[in-house]
């Protein structure tokens, strides 16, 4: 048997597994050791199945995965995420879809405080939901607009998903922060544009409240103070080189934590409930990667990414059109699978397609990032829908799917702009680099 047909034959049984709801980290390892003892032997593929994990589970990029993700734990239990939304839509409550922009501002603010989108969405649902229902919202259009802005989560950074990204593909975690950053604002902007265009088309969705007087904004504008502390903190230490990618993590983990026992919120339920959260989440992805990376090995050893560069090759498609075909099959992909497990099953044999058609692997981490962002809010199965139908069972999942509609167009939108313009995420990183 070649190994093009033990290859085949792998990821073949790859997905049966996970349509038989195996774990995705657990089914790709199981294929991956048994791919690699099917062309070496089974000695070599033990031995890999030794080493690759105990690399893994010491390597100092991944571990920024559970402090980002303890960060936003503390940052929950601080109550961070009332305190933005309460003061944006203090300054904002009384436009006409003043409390959508104060969402999308707030999910996007704190999302550069939490590290996980799911959390977000799962945050402000609690904060801003049952204020924009009692001010005469529309269910699906609330709704809606909390579900998008847990899922720019994903584009801010730090971000898990740029994290994992960047250990499948071994690049650089800071130069993809730097790079998300235009692309981040692009969304942020397509996002508040679309809630303005909806409003005005259907001014019934979002009732205007009344100006709040600047003696009642200002304490709500100085509470979320220490909100912005820790964000500059942690985004100039960063992004000036004072700390590096773990050290900001930490940084950010210790700040959190201090705020949130000044306040007198940190109870021992709530420590040991967001401790156990944020092990069982790490562990899941630290399976996640462990898999991953002996699947790629695996695929690797197999010439999967020669052969699919081969197949290419004499097809003759411009390299764009290739690059189309890639995200049209990732959006059909996310509608099955989770969108990160499926960046990392694909990873190890579209990157090298990605490099051999000359382009930056940092600029398709950004495409993959956005693909991400879409596929948790996009039909079937976007989980920042459930995640607010789960916190909300009274608004339905079609209206829920239809107030998230207008932010589908424009993720989209910015999507194509991103690929058609590599530079709008790679100008940054050469910059510094100069």
């Amino acid at each position: 048997m070649s190994v093009l047909t033990i290859g085949a034959i792998g990821i073949v049984a790859l997905f049966v597994l996970i349509l038989l709801q195996v774990p995705v980290g657990i089914a790709m390892l199981v294929v991956g050791v048994a791919g690699y003892a099917a062309q070496t032997g089974w000695g070599p593929a033990l031995a890999m199945l030794a080493s690759e994990p105990a690399g893994l589970l010491s390597s100092v990029d991944l571990a920024t995965v559970p402090l980002f993700l303890l960060m936003g734990t503390f940052a929950s239990a601080a109550g961070f995420s009332a305190e933005i939304y309460n003061a944006a839509a203090a300054v904002l409550g009384h436009r006409r879809g003043g409390l959508a922009y104060a969402t999308a501002g707030g999910c996007a603010a704190f999302g550069a405080i939490c590290g996980s989108s799911t959390a977000t969405a799962a945050t402000f649902a609690k904060a801003a939901l049952p204020e924009m229902l009692s001010r005469g919202y529309s269910p699906g259009f609330a709704a809606g607009t909390i579900a998008a802005g847990g899922a720019l989560k994903s584009l801010i950074p730090p971000s898990v998903a740029m994290i994992l990204y960047c250990v499948a593909a071994k690049t650089f975690i800071f130069d993809l922060f730097i790079a998300a950053i235009i692309p981040a604002v692009l969304t942020i902007a397509a996002n508040l544009l679309m809630i303005a265009v909806v409003v005005r088309l259907r001014p019934e969705i979002a009732p205007m409240s009344e100006r709040l007087p600047w003696s009642e904004r200002w304490p709500l504008i100085r509470a979320a103070l220490p909100v912005l502390f820790l964000m500059v903190v942690v985004f100039c230490g960063l992004y000036s080189g004072i700390f590096t990618v773990n050290e900001a993590a930490s940084v950010a983990a210790v700040l959190s934590f201090a705020f949130a026992a000044m306040r007198g919120r940190l109870t021992r339920v709530a420590v040991w409930r967001g401790m156990r959260d944020c092990a069982s989440a790490s562990a899941m992805i630290y399976m996640i990667i462990i898999g991953s990376t002996i699947f790629g090995a695996f695929i690797g050893l197999a010439q999967i990414p020669e052969a699919l560069i081969a197949l290419l090759n004499g097809t003759q498609l411009s390299g764009l059109t290739i690059i189309f075909l890639l995200l049209v099959i990732y959006l059909i992909l996310g509608a099955v699978f989770d969108e990160i497990a499926a960046m990392l099953i694909t990873l190890p044999f579209v990157l090298p397609i990605i490099t051999q058609l000359g382009y930056d692997p940092i600029w398709w981490g950004i495409l993959n990032i956005v693909i991400i962002e879409i596929g948790m809010i996009l039909p079937p199965l976007g989980i920042a829908v459930f995640v607010l139908h789960g916190m909300a069972p009274q608004i339905s999942l079609s209206k829920i799917y239809k107030g998230v509609t207008p932010f589908i167009l424009a993720d989209m939108f910015v999507l194509a702009l991103l690929t058609l313009f590599p530079a709008l995420s790679l100008w940054l990183p050469k910059i510094l680099q100069n």
